[in-house]
C-alpha cells in the first residue's frame, strides 16, 4: 500500500537554553533524543528549524537601553523625527525609551490609521465618517483626540498607543503627528530615525534626496558592539525584542555558521543530509485582527543550501479536473503521478501550476514553524518538518 502520511511536523522540547551554551550540540541531542523516544527515523531532507530567539539568547545577544542612548546621541545631535514604528510593546516601546532617555526631542510619527503591519490606531470606517484623507491629512495627537478621544484600543493588547509611547518620556519630549506622507517628516527636523521594517531603504533614499541631514534606521543602529554589547551587523535593531527591564534581545549574528555546524552535526550522526533554518515571525496575516506577523526583518535570516528557491510543484485539482477528468479513479492516480513525477524542474507561466504559492521555501517553511512553535509556553523552539520534499507521486 502507498505510503499514507506526507509532511509531518514536529515541536521538539529542549533544554532550557542560557547564554554562552552549546546550542549546535542542544540541537543535534535534542533532534536524535527525540527521534529515539518517540520512534522515528530520520531521513534525507528532513528539515529543522530553530527559533531565532534561542539563536540569540545562546549568543549572548542583548543590548542596553543605555547603549542605545548612547549610540542616539552620537548620530543626531538635536531633535529627531522617528517615522512609522509599529505599535508594539515587545518590539518598539522600549526603543523608544532608549531613544528618549538620549535627552533628544522626539517627533514620533506614526502611519494611520494602521501601521505596516496591521496594528490600528482608529477605525477605518470612523475615520472616515469624520471625513479625514489618510493620503493626505496630517493630525496632531489634539486633532486625534478630538476625533476619537479615548475610544479606541488594540484589539489584543487593550492599549491606547498612544498614552503608552507619550509616557516613555517625561511631557512633552516626545510630541505624537500621524501622517502617511514621509516628506512630512522634514517639517519637523532634517534629521530622521526611520523605523519603518520592510520599506525601509526606500525611505532612506527619498528623505536623503528630499534634503534630509542625518538619516538612519534602526537598523544603522547597533551594528557594532558598544562597550561589550551585542549586536548585529545586518539588522541593527530590527527584529529586536524585550529581554527584561532594561535589555532587548537583538536578533541573531553568525547564522548561516549556526545553521552549517547543526547539518554537519547531524550528518556525522545520523548518515542523513537535513536541512536547518533559523526562523523567527512567519509570513502571515491574521484575518480577525488584520494584523501581519512579519514584524521581523526577514523570515530566516538562516538557512542551508538546500532551502534556496521556490516551491516546483503542479495543482493537482486543476490536472485532475482539466487533464485527467475522463479516466477512472485507478487510471487517475497513476496518470496523476505519472505527470508529477515528468513536471521538469520550472514550471512557471504554465497552466498546470496555476495556484501553487509562489513564496520562498524559507517563508513557508518558517510560517509553519511560527505556529507549531506558538509564542507562548509550548517549550518546543524546535520543529523537525518531515516529508515537506514528498509528493503524491512519493513512495
Amino acid at each position: 500500500m502507498a505510503r499514507l502520511i506526507g509532511t509531518t511536523a514536529r515541536g521538539i522540547r529542549a533544554p532550557i537554553v542560557r547564554e554562552g551554551d552549546d546550542l549546535v550540540k542542544i540541537t543535534t541531542e535534542s533532534i536524535l533524543e527525540a527521534a529515539r523516544q518517540h520512534q522515528f527515523e530520520l531521513q534525507d531532507r528532513d528539515i529543522v528549524g530553530v527559533t531565532e530567539s534561542l539563536v540569540a539568547r545562546a549568543q549572548g545577544n542583548y543590548v542596553t537601553t543605555q547603549q542605545i542612548a548612547g549610540e542616539i546621541k552620537e548620530k543626531f545631535p538635536d531633535s529627531l523625527v522617528v517615522l512609522f514604528p509599529i505599535l508594539s510593546r515587545n518590539r518598539f516601546a522600549m526603543i523608544l525609551q532608549a531613544l528618549a532617555m538620549s535627552g533628544r526631542h522626539i517627533y514620533l510619527m506614526l502611519n494611520y490609521p494602521g501601521d505596516e503591519v496591521g496594528n490600528h490606531l482608529m477605525d477605518p470606517d470612523l475615520m472616515e465618517e469624520q471625513n479625514i484623507n489618510p493620503y493626505t491629512d496630517i493630525l496632531t495627537e489634539d486633532d486625534y483626540r478630538r476625533y476619537f478621544g479615548h475610544s479606541f484600543k488594540h484589539p489584543f493588547t487593550g492599549l491606547d498607543y498612544l498614552d503608552l509611547y507619550k509616557s516613555l518620556a517625561e511631557e512633552g519630549q516626545i510630541e505624537i503627528i500621524l501622517a502617511n506622507d514621509w516628506r512630512a517628516a522634514l517639517n519637523y527636523s532634517r534629521d530622521v530615525l526611520i523605523a519603518n521594517i520592510h520599506d525601509r531603504q526606500r525611505l532612506k533614499k527619498r528623505l536623503k534626496s528630499a534634503g534630509g541631514r542625518h538619516i538612519y534606521g534602526l537598523d544603522d543602529l547597533c551594528r557594532e558592539s558598544i562597550d561589550g554589547s551585542g549586536y548585529n551587523a545586518d539588522y541593527g535593531l530590527l527584529g529586536s525584542n524585550q529581554a527584561d527591564a532594561g535589555r532587548l534581545k537583538l536578533f541573531p549574528r553568525d547564522c548561516q555558521a549556526f545553521v552549517e555546524a547543526v547539518q554537519d552535526a547531524l550528518r556525522e550522526r545520523t548518515g542523513r543530509q537535513l536541512e536547518v533554518m533559523i526562523y523567527g515571525d512567519g509570513a502571515f496575516k491574521d484575518p480577525q485582527g488584520k494584523i501581519w506577523e512579519l514584524a521581523d526583518p526577514v523570515v530566516s535570516p538562516g538557512y542551508t543550501a538546500g532551502l534556496a528557491g521556490t516551491p516546483n510543484e503542479i495543482k493537482m485539482k486543476y490536472v485532475i479536473d482539466n487533464e485527467l477528468s475522463r479516466l477512472d479513479a485507478s487510471e487517475m492516480a497513476d496518470a496523476l503521478r505519472d505527470k508529477i513525477r515528468g513536471k521538469g524542474t520550472d514550471l512557471v507561466g504554465q497552466a498546470a501550476s496555476a495556484g501553487t504559492t509562489p513564496r520562498q521555501l524559507t517563508d513557508l517553511l518558517g510560517s509553519l514553524c511560527d505556529l507549531v512553535s506558538g509564542s507562548g509556553d509550548k517549550g518546543t523552539p524546535i520543529i523537525l518538518v518531515q516529508g515537506y520534499f514528498d509528493s503524491y507521486a512519493a513512495d
